[in-house]
């Protein structure tokens, strides 16, 4: 069917972009893109690269397009009536692993490797419990026999520590996937995080965080209220740990806590708070929704959110050396090549 500039006898006009937000997406997120005459000569395509991208809106100013399974590059372009619009740089994650089962953060070591859990459901035994993705994507088991591995962080040394929610124990893991018990009685042991003198922090579903030592002696450093599950946990600037914990409302918060154990409400109005971690800039990243788009949500030291990338079913991030971003998803890693400013890395 022509269009009414057609009818008219006018010329279609070129589509123009204005803005794609947000600045990145994974498999399954969205650009939303507002322009001019994005439909004026017909029903418009959204191309990443070479791939197609599935409309849920197309209207001549806005367009909401989801990222497809097989896109890998990040070039968006919107077309219509034979005509196209200037491409737009977007990033668009690279998936790096799958089948596994991440339920927080996942970490990556000095050289680059990342590591991440199949977590299972509570009591379930998996035949891998850590596995390692090498800088090459190559991904190995890497630790066996161990119930509900649930988060994961390095020391200094370059050991890796890792919480079980079914025994409440913290396990010390060598580069070689030697096993030994590091502390015990954590209760149903969640999120964990070193500060900046390796005293590690563990957090409890009831909402208590403990303190442990270099030497492992045992304090109750901070409580939430009853209500909020310590699940997450991450130190920003000026050492205080930052906490979330996701509920059933759309309007949970991220906590966080000073040296001296004291709690304060930092950001309030996410839904379903998970994975947190800091860019060198200070600046805070979650794994949440904001005003009911999913994704990763990036938050400035004073409080305020934007969305940087969208995509469903985000558990956790976690930075390289190289200041890639790493992202879990329920069962799959995705890499993304954009530093802090919104660059692509070489």
């Amino acid at each position: 069917m022509a269009s009414k500039q057609q009818a008219a006898g006018q010329p279609n006009k070129r589509p123009v972009i204005s803005t794609v937000e947000p600045p990145a997406a994974i498999t399954g997120g969205e650009f939303y893109i507002r322009g001019q005459h994005l439909a004026s000569a017909g029903r418009p395509t959204v191309r990443l690269g070479a791939q197609d991208a599935h409309l849920v809106v197309a209207g001549d100013s806005y367009i909401i397009a989801r990222v497809p399974e097989a896109a890998m590059v990040g070039e968006l372009m919107v077309a219509a009536g034979g005509l196209e619009s200037d491409l737009r740089e977007t990033h668009v994650g690279i998936q790096i692993a799958d089948s596994l089962h991440p339920v927080a953060n996942p970490a990556v070591d000095r050289e680059g490797n990342v590591y991440s859990t199949f977590s299972g459901s509570r009591g379930q035994k998996s035949p891998v419990s850590i596995y390692k993705v090498d800088t090459n994507y190559n991904s190995k088991p890497f630790v066996t026999d161990l119930m509900n591995p649930t988060g994961l962080a390095f020391d200094r040394e370059g050991l890796l520590y890792v919480s079980s929610r079914y025994d409440g124990i913290i396990y010390q893991i060598t580069p070689t996937g030697n096993m030994t018990v590091f502390v015990e009685g954590m209760g149903v042991a969640t999120g964990i995080a070193f500060d900046g003198d390796e005293n590690l922090y563990v957090g409890d579903r009831s909402g208590t965080i403990f303190k442990i030592s270099r030497s492992r002696q045992i304090y109750v450093f901070a409580t939430l209220e009853p209500s909020i599950a310590a699940y997450h946990l991450a130190f920003g600037p000026e050492d205080y740990l930052y906490v979330t914990g996701p509920t059933t409302s759309s309007f949970d918060a991220v906590h966080r806590i000073s040296k001296a154990g004291e709690v304060e409400t930092f950001y309030r109005g996410l839904g379903r708070p998970q994975g947190l971690a800091f860019d060198a800039a200070g600046r805070l990243y979650v794994a949440a929704s904001l005003r009911g788009r999913r994704g990763i949500v990036r938050i400035d030291s004073s409080g305020n959110p934007e969305q940087f990338l969208s995509g469903p079913g985000i558990v956790g991030l976690a930075f390289t050396p190289s200041r890639s971003m790493v992202i879990a998803t329920q069962n799959a890693l995705f890499r993304v090549d954009v530093d802090i400013a919104g660059r692509r890395l070489n």
